[in-house]
This record gives structure tokens, sequence and C-alpha cells, in this order.
């Protein structure tokens, strides 16, 4: 019924707010069009967030992490206990997206959202673990449908409270070995395709590992024959812990006239589930960048977003997401700060 009720809030785009912001770039100091993604970027913000002018100025970027059970079937390069690693690099500040997000001004806000062992308590850490790691998919069922909902209604509530902390856009990113066998699973039931279109080589398996990898994802879509009208049920049955939080976090952010800026391959993914869940949330989100990884493109076309950036990035993390916050920020200081026409005195077009 929460959910429910959530989704019932998610509106259309503003087209008033909109259609002022390109009143306003067809009067800006340039020929129209002339700076490309960065006007409709502005354009979107506005309609997003119901303001002619938007301006982002609190940025957060939501990591989220989980562990999966599928990582048995050898289709990791790296042990599962990389991703406790990973999430203390997070939280010493040494890690990519620390690094970038730093660059930006934006806060990182970690989640345990299911890691296979308890971590020491953190100021910097907020534990919303559903349960030690996902089952393996290739033999069942990563959760229960109950837990598919947990994972959502808790990425809701992170998402709600960072907004009540003043956020104005909110990136997503992930960590979890394992995670880009799950979010492939995902994104073959959806998109019709084939493992082999879909699966890359995530943290760099070799080809043997990649064939490997294509066999257990063809393998947990045909144990499990998820529904894939159904986004709790494609989510329970090859989805992940953070794959669901994140999901929850577009949703709720959407709710709240809020932009999402959408990392790679994994967050992809949990955008596949929030959409499945909510297609007006589409609206909302803003791909960040084209990651490496086989099928993204794919994925990206399936949901209708055209990535910002294609730097053959596959860090995750939210490194894209830090990235893609920064062209949105510029796009809206161009609608604010550039002078038009008549405030510069400049000529128009005859």
């Amino acid at each position: 019924m929460f959910l429910d009720s959530l989704i019932s809030q998610i509106q259309p785009l503003d087209e008033t707010a909109m259609q002022n912001a390109r009143t306003r770039q067809n009067m800006l100091t340039k020929p129209a069009g002339s700076l490309g993604r960065l006007e409709e970027l502005s354009i979107q913000l506005a309609g997003i967030t119901g303001k002619s002018i938007p301006v982002i100025k609190d940025k957060v970027i939501i990591t989220m992490a989980g562990d999966h059970g599928v990582v048995a079937e050898g289709v990791s390069a790296y042990p599962q206990e990389v991703t406790p690693q990973m999430v203390l690099n997070f939280l010493a500040g040494g890690a990519a997206i620390n690094v970038l997000a730093r660059h930006i001004s934006a806060r990182v806000v970690i989640i345990d959202m299911g890691i296979a062992i308890d971590l020491p308590e953190s100021d910097g850490l907020i534990v919303k673990k559903v349960a030690y790691g996902t089952a393996n998919i290739s033999k069942g069922p990563a959760m229960t449908r109950a837990q598919a909902e947990e994972s959502i209604q808790s990425g809701i509530e992170i998402a709600l409270a960072e907004i009540s902390r003043g956020a104005d856009i909110i990136g997503t990113g992930d960590m979890g070995i394992g995670n880009t066998t799950p979010s492939s699973a995902i994104a073959c039931l959806l998109t019709k395709k084939h493992p082999k279109e879909i699966a890359g080589r995530g943290t760099g398996v070799d080809d043997e590992g990649l064939n490997r990898k294509i066999s257990t994802i063809q393998r947990a879509l045909d144990v499990n024959k998820p529904n894939a009208n159904d986004g709790l049920d494609v989510l329970a049955k090859v989805g992940g812990f953070e794959i669901g939080g994140l999901a929850g976090v577009m949703l709720g952010a959407a709710s709240k006239n809020i932009p999402v800026m959408v990392d790679g391959f994994i967050s992809t993914g949990a955008a596949m589930v929030a959409a499945s869940l909510a297609p007006q949330c589409k609206d909302y989100l803003i791909s960040a960048h084209r990651s490496k990884e086989n099928g993204h493109g794919i994925m990206l076309e399936w949901l209708g977003l055209q990535p910002l950036l294609d730097l053959d990035m596959r860090l995750g993390e939210g490194t894209g997401s830090a990235l893609g916050i920064s062209i949105a920020e510029a796009a809206c200081k161009i609608l604010t700060e550039m002078a038009t026409f008549d405030e510069a005195g400049v000529s128009e077009k005859k």
C-alpha cells in the first residue's frame, strides 16, 4: 500500500516551467540550440522541479552496497570480501567516488543494504541490511517478495530523508561484487535479449569467466522464470538488495520532484526495476554516462534515456553520477546567469 501511494504521487513534468525555460533559452546571447544537450537538460530540470529557472545547490550521491550469492558461480574476477573492504574505503574517503564527490562539492551517503558481514559502526554508514547477501540466483530466487519490498522501501526512506535535509539532486551509486550478473539478468528479461548481448566483463573476467557468467544468467532466468510485468517479482527473483534500494531512491525522488542522476550499469538495472513499477518515473531520470559494459546501451534505449557522457567507464560507486551532476549544474547556471540579447545589448538574428 505504501509503495502504491508513493507511486501515485509521481506527476508528469511541469509543462509551464519547461516552456518558460525554453523561452528564456531562446533569448540568451547565442544561436538557438547552440548549447545542445545543456539546453535540453536545463529544460528537463525545469520540468522536474517545477521551477522555470532551476537551481542545483545541495548535491548528494547515495551509494548502496550489497553482496550476491551468485559469486559462488565464479562470475566475478574479485572475491566477495572486496565489498566490505571497498565500503570501508568509501568511509575513509579514499575511493574514486569520494574524489569526484569532493570535486563537485557533493556529499556521499553510504548504505549497507545487504553486505555479507557486519561492519563496525561508523557515523558515515547507514545500515539498512535486508539480509547477509542475496541467495544464488542460478539455483533459486535472490530474495523473497517481502525482502524486495523492504529494499525498495528503505531506498525511498533514504531519498526522502536526504530531500528533507535539502538535497535538490540525487546521484546513484553501487558497490557489490557480482552485481553485474543480476543487473544483466534484469536487463535480459525486460529487453528480451540473450545474455550474450547484455553481459559484459564486469570486474574484468577473462573469456572463460564471461562464458560462465552468460550461462549463469541464462540459468537464473530459466530456473526462476520472473514475471516481466511485475517489477517486484523481477527484483525478488534475480535482483539484489542494493538494486532494490536504488530503485526506491529513484521512486522517492520522483515523488518529490527531485532529479536523479543515474550512474552506470547497476544503477540502470535499478532504473529498469523502478520504471517497471512506475513508468512515469523515467522523466525524472538522467543518464550520466554510457558504461563500457556490453548491454548498457540496450538498457538505456529500453528506458528512453540518452547518456550525457561516454568515457568508457565501468567502475560504478556513483562516479558517473558525480560527473553528470556537474553537467546538470552547468546547464542550470547557463539558464540562470547568461545574459539575454536585451540585457547585453546584442543584436538578435534577423
